[in-house]
């Protein structure tokens, strides 16, 4: 499935309509959290990280999103993880709802990266990946104006406040939906709450059947609401993106099969989990095998899939590749890819040195550009 942008053929592109996504920004203002509910089982033992099934749905389930805003969703749930320290095993973005299967380290032994005499350098590198340039340099500033007046404890005080923000499963979900709500209730317009209650969540064990069957669970749900046949095909899920070759959607799937962080390929972690799928998301038909009771993969589907050990083919594998870019693709031989990078050279940053990327799928030599983001051609 492809990122469409708008049935209207003047809409303008993708990435044009992802600005306010895409831009960084100051310290978020603190919203008022929802105080009902049950209480959130969150795991505080020794263990060096913990795994939650989030979800969460828009008011009454009433609000649907399209393609570009699903888009929207999953570049700000990513870049919120990476900000925020957690790892995302895997996702689906649904209509109306979202799935995350998200990993929460050991605070203490995340932060451990910020400490020594280099630490607060590297804090604020790390808080680059969300905060602006004007905002970085506003506390710089006002770190500085507290230590010159004899108030460093003010300083670290302020420090600290931000590393709060670290490996919270709370935090994490609450800045992910208030991020997007901002960015959805401009685009349409509208205002008021976006999002039903609080999250859900169910702590899972970091290992083993719970987490693969979790996993499973989740990139199964558009198999199960009938919007595909083949969770591959879904754009905004986990594994989907996996296929489409994302390193850090691959490594989450790795955990959950519990193969190497690189062994998407290596250690045939892309092969037992598409097996997986297809053992775990068979449909369930009544006695006399007439009526479907529960939505799945067709019985015809797992048996070639488990036939060819859930082996993809090199031609499929390009097309997944080919179908989850986002806008703006161009597709050929290495030269023809290089003229085109060439001929358009003011679209890119002043660090890319050539255009063609290689399909490493592909069994001929093929080649990509990808991210072109003011005017797609392709």
């Amino acid at each position: 499935m492809k990122v469409t942008q708008s049935s209207d053929p003047q809409s303008p592109p993708l990435e044009e309509q992802l600005i306010g996504v895409n831009a960084k920004t100051g310290l978020y203002p603190a919203a008022r959290s929802w105080s009902g509910g049950r209480r959130r089982i969150l795991g505080k033992g020794p263990l060096e990280s913990y795994c939650y099934h989030v979800m969460s749905r828009t008011c009454g389930g009433e609000i649907w999103f399209d393609d570009v805003e699903k888009e929207a969703l999953r570049r700000v749930i990513w870049r919120m993880a990476e900000f925020s320290g957690i790892k995302i095993v895997t996702y689906c973005l649904m209509g109306n709802h979202f799935h995350l299967l998200a990993e929460v380290p050991h605070r203490k032994t995340w932060l451990e990266r910020f400490a020594g005499s280099q630490g607060e350098a590297k804090l604020f590198e790390h808080l680059s990946t969300l905060y602006s340039k004007a905002y970085l340099g506003l506390l710089r500033d006002e770190l500085a104006d507290f230590r010159s007046r004899g108030m460093a404890v003010l300083a670290e005080q302020k420090l600290e406040a931000l590393k709060k923000r670290f490996c919270d499963l709370s935090l994490f979900v609450k800045e992910i939906k208030e991020r997007f709500s901002r960015w959805f209730n401009k685009r349409r317009g509208r205002r008021g709450t976006l999002w039903m209650d609080r999250f859900k969540s169910v702590l899972v064990e970091a290992k083993g059947e719970p987490l693969r069957t979790m996993a499973a669970y989740i990139d199964l749900n558009p198999v199960r609401a009938g919007v595909v046949k083949d969770p591959k095909e879904y754009r905004w899920c986990g594994y989907a993106e996996a296929l489409g070759g994302s390193r850090r959607a691959q490594r989450g799937l790795c955990k959950a099969l519990g193969k190497p962080v690189d062994g998407w390929r290596s250690a045939g972690a892309s092969e037992a989990y598409r097996c997986l799928l297809h053992t775990e998301g068979s449909e369930i038909k009544d006695a006399q095998n007439e009526t479907v009771l529960q939505r799945g993969v067709s019985a015809e589907s797992s048996r070639a899939v488990l036939a060819d050990k859930g082996k993809l083919s090199p031609a499929e594998l390009v097309q997944l590749r080919v179908r989850y870019f986002t806008d703006g693709m161009v597709l050929g031989s290495r030269a023809f890819v290089e003229g085109i990078f060439e001929a358009q050279r003011e679209l890119f940053g002043p660090r890319r040195k050539q255009g063609a990327r290689r399909l490493s799928q592909s069994a001929e030599p093929l080649y990509t550009l990808r991210q072109l983001r003011v005017s797609p051609v392709g």
